[in-house]
């Protein structure tokens, strides 16, 4: 793949996700904004795009046999496989994150009030992101599955698929949201540091959730960039034909 400052950040990460650390030390959202070109993200975060370029190209010379899988996967079976890695982690440890920051406010709460506030945005998250990955289950999920199955049996002429691009910008803009709310618990964490009279509790607490975060940011990755174009393009193929 040839890098230059027109690619969008999104590509760069499909193309090998070892680029998403590079991003990531540089303050560059590579999943909810991935749809942007590298000099447009460069700018936003003030970063010289000249610099970035010539250790992104190195990047991508390295082979990723993973991004190199997943980008090959047909969309019926990518669906599979987010819902097996991301949607059964995200499930697996919400309670265990909950109950960890509730611990930590009962007992380092009074001198550390930002707890209270880390407690109850990762809450939120527990509630809309929950939600937000049955509705992909239940409905974004079977549609693009239905796409595919079309596609392979060679139906056309009947349009009944005219409604993934609305579903989908619902989708991204729950997306969006997590994004806001988890640079929120970053910053009040600073940057998931615990600090010098946290107990082990603490440093596990803070750990599972910088973990969560970047399970999150591939996972978003992995729709934004990768499956929600795909079945856009899939979409506006079957409506065509």
């Amino acid at each position: 793949m040839n890098v230059n400052e027109k690619t969008s950040v999104g590509e760069i990460v499909k193309a090998n996700f070892k680029t998403a650390q590079l991003f990531d030390k540089n303050n560059i959202d590579f999943c909810c904004g991935g749809g942007i070109s590298l000099k447009e993200a460069c700018e936003r975060s003030k970063v010289d795009v000249s610099q970035l370029l010539p250790e992104l190209e190195a990047l991508i010379a390295q082979k990723d046999p993973d991004s190199a899988y997943i980008d090959g996967l047909e969309l019926d079976v990518l669906c599979d496989y987010i819902e097996k890695r991301h949607h059964a982690y995200v499930t697996e440890n919400i309670p265990f994150i909950q109950q960890k920051l509730q611990k930590l406010c009962d007992v380092h709460g009074e001198r550390h009030p930002e707890l209270f506030e880390i407690r109850e945005l990762f809450d939120a998250t527990a509630v809309n992101l929950s939600a937000h990955m049955k509705k992909e289950e239940l409905i974004l999920f079977p549609y693009i599955r239905k796409m595919v199955k079309y596609k392979k049996e060679g139906i056309s002429g009947v349009v009944v698929f005219d409604k993934g691009k609305s579903a989908i910008e619902v989708m991204q803009a729950e997306h969006e949201s997590e994004g806001e709310r988890f640079e929120k618990i970053a910053k009040l964490t600073s940057s998931y540091t615990c600090p010098a009279d946290g107990c082990s509790t603490y440093r596990v607490s803070y750990q599972t959730l910088k973990d969560f975060e970047n399970d999150l940011h591939r996972h978003i990755h992995l729709e934004n960039n990768i499956l929600f174009k795909k079945a856009l393009n899939l979409e506006r193929e079957l409506i065509n034909e």
